[in-house]
């Protein structure tokens, strides 16, 4: 499969320059930003139209009730964890979550990352004040620096080439893990060694491994060994926030002559960016990845069915998918008539819910936070929704770590206000540790059972 890098056919189909775009840097020297955005546009693609064909094919078996999404990774990663021990983590924790939800909850699961080029993060306010001075916020490491120095604040274009490098250098070990024997389904183990002695959820997640060994051993005794059990499949998504970046990177694909945009095989727009007349609502309508939209809680019936028309005309299954964030005490209100009325329209999407963006609040420490049951009832809530409408729960999309941080509270290894200092390491937005994340794995495997 090629892709034909042909910028000029690219760039005509750029309709979004011609309309509002929230939530851009601005960068002090245009120029500099047009010589990157042109050297961008030369660079190979980080992933290739064919993959992402596969996991519209992928989310059209989410949305037809045939399979479960499981969306995770950081809030926003930055540069300096770029390292095979970050990336492994991850990548471990997620492969942990996936096995317990392809095993408990007996359903194929679709594994994308919150991974290789979440570089990027909307914010609230344009500027951030400590002590009397008043600098621009920071915006992730593909705009701008985290301290809080006047020189780290300036939007560099050249960051944007930084965060190529970055997700080309995740892709290619995430690759490597997922097809060069990591991910064998008999490593089920040794994803958990360093982990089980220690946690609830890993002495858990270390007894379904064991069932999941005899059932393989069983398997092996009668004479099959399915190659798919030796590899995984691994999708790469981001939000599509920073548009010069993402239509840099757009490309034509020489099968079918559609743009794709080859820096993730899914992107989402956020909930600060949804502006229907706006040009991220354009940039998604132009490329053929499958597509995300964040719902928040102000999200009408109306809305959501306008997206359906302008995104996914042809009522494509795997084309769109919404990501409802709600908060735990209004999924329960709001959701139903999202469903009901996209469900009448007869559009087949996929419905996920994001339980980490509508529970944050900040602790008297000054740390922002999210309770663990908090993130626990909004996934409660989704289930039960669907439940009653006779619709699929179609996926989870939550921001995690690998590592042992403490950036959220409760959870089986009890965090508590005061422990949130100790590891508080998210550039942007508290995650789930990996015990949580497996707890919520386990909890959530339980409510699909119950379906």
């Amino acid at each position: 499969m090629t892709v034909n890098a042909d910028s000029r056919s690219v760039a005509a189909q750029a309709t979004w320059r011609n309309l509002p775009a929230a939530q851009q840097p601005e960068y002090p020297d245009a120029e500099a930003l047009r010589d990157v955005i042109a050297e961008l546009e030369t660079y190979p693609p980080l992933v290739f139209a064919g993959e992402c064909d596969q996991l519209r094919a992928r989310m059209a078996a989410v949305a037809r009730g045939e399979a479960f999404l499981l969306q995770g990774g950081d809030c926003a990663e930055s540069f300096d964890a770029v390292s095979a021990e970050h990336i492994r983590a991850k990548l471990k924790t997620l492969l942990q979550m996936g096995a317990v939800l392809t095993y408990a909850a007996s359903v194929p699961v679709v594994k994308v990352g919150r991974i290789a080029g979440q570089y990027s993060k909307p914010r609230s306010k344009p500027t951030e004040t400590r002590d009397g001075v008043t600098l621009p916020t920071y915006r992730g490491d593909s705009v701008n620096g985290f301290d809080f120095t006047e020189a780290a604040r300036v939007p560099d274009p050249e960051r944007l080439k930084r965060m190529y490098h970055a997700s080309a250098s995740t892709l290619n070990l995430v690759r490597a893990f997922t097809t060069g024997g990591y991910a064998d389904l008999r490593q089920v183990h040794a994803w958990n060694q360093d982990f089980v002695k220690s946690s609830p959820s890993g002495q858990r997640y270390e007894q379904l491994a064991r069932e999941i060994d005899n059932a393989l051993n069983f398997m092996r005794a009668c004479g099959t060994d399915p190659e798919e059990f030796k590899t995984v499949e691994f999708f790469a998504s981001h939000e599509a926030l920073l548009l010069d970046y993402e239509s840099a990177l757009t490309r034509v694909d020489s099968r079918t002559g559609q743009l794709y945009d080859t820096s993730a095989h899914m992107v989402w727009i956020g909930e600060r960016t949804r502006q229907f007349d706006h040009a991220h609502i354009e940039f998604a309508a132009k490329i053929r990845n499958p597509i995300g939209i964040k719902l928040g809680p102000t999200t009408t019936a109306e809305e959501a069915l306008q997206y359906i028309e302008r995104l996914d005309p042809e009522r494509e299954p795997g084309r769109l998918t919404f990501i409802v964030r709600m908060g735990a005490d209004k999924i329960r209100d709001r959701l139903p008539e999202l469903v009901e009325k996209v469900t009448a329209s007869g559009a087949t999407v996929a419905w996920v819910t994001d339980p980490m963006h509508g529970n944050t609040f900040e602790a008297a420490s000054g740390h922002k936070t999210r309770r663990f049951d908090d993130v626990l009832d909004e996934v409660k809530g989704f289930f039960e929704v669907h439940k009653a409408l006779g619709t699929h729960p179609g996926g989870i999309h939550v921001e995690l770590t690998g590592d042992d941080v403490t950036e959220c509270v409760g959870g089986g290894d009890e965090i508590f206000v005061d422990d949130l200092h100790q590891r508080y390491e998210t550039a942007c937005d508290p995650r789930l540790n990996r015990s949580q994340s497996l707890d919520l794995a386990f909890l959530v495997a339980e409510m699909y059972r119950d379906q």
